[in-house]
């Protein structure tokens, strides 16, 4: 039995271990390269992170429970928790811009293989698997979906150069709503102006 009790304690302690908030710290060097630092609640510096393996980080000075980074030989953005463990690809906003989407209503969107679309919640727990073509950011417990969709390309000035990053819109054959389950409540031949009205629905500000 005691050995029992002392199991059931180490893992308890070995699960609130990734579930420690930390943030990230860095250090820009005179050769104009970032050293980054796992930083824990205490403000003590806990590890300097690989500059061969971490190449981009795009987070604020804030206390969370995962980082974003775009590591080496990785797809698109990555969250790690404080052990280095990649938890899962954090969905980018604005394609042709490095812009991995943030905490909004306590839920991130995040992607698979697929590049469908999820969601985790503020902790790094996956909460909606990725399944949407497209999904917007949740407000008050709602998000926008769409079904059937494709990448419509800006049209570009002349003088732009084609080398110039690409830009694309999304535009959908249906689209509807679903709750912070997962759930579809209503898909069909509307416009997204009309279920962005519909559920009172706003952009983060």
């Amino acid at each position: 039995m005691r050995h029992l009790t002392y199991l059931f304690s180490l893992l308890i302690s070995l699960n609130c271990i990734g579930q420690t908030k930390f943030k990230i710290k860095e250090v820009e060097t005179k050769n104009w390269k970032s050293i980054y630092y796992l930083v824990n609640e205490k403000g003590e510096t806990i590890k300097e992170l690989d500059t061969a393996k971490y190449v981009i980080s795009l987070n604020d000075d804030k206390y969370k429970y995962f980082a974003i980074f775009m590591i080496k030989g990785e797809r698109g953005w990555s969250a790690i928790d404080i052990n280095e463990k990649i938890l899962f690809k954090v969905y980018n906003t604005s394609y042709g811009e490095p812009t991995p989407d943030e905490i909004i209503d306590n839920k991130i969107r995040i992607v698979d293989e697929n590049d469908k679309i999820g969601f985790a919640d503020y902790k790094g727990k996956i909460i909606i698997k990725p399944k949407f073509e497209i999904a917007s950011s949740f407000y008050k417990g709602k998000a926008i979906i769409g079904e059937s969709c494709e990448k419509k390309p800006w049209e570009l000035a002349e003088e732009a150069n084609h080398s110039d990053c690409h830009h694309y819109s999304i535009e959908c054959k249906k689209y509807g709503y679903i709750n912070d389950r997962g759930e579809i409540l209503e898909i069909g031949d509307y416009k997204v102006e009309e279920i962005q009205k519909k559920i009172k629905w706003k952009a983060p500000e």
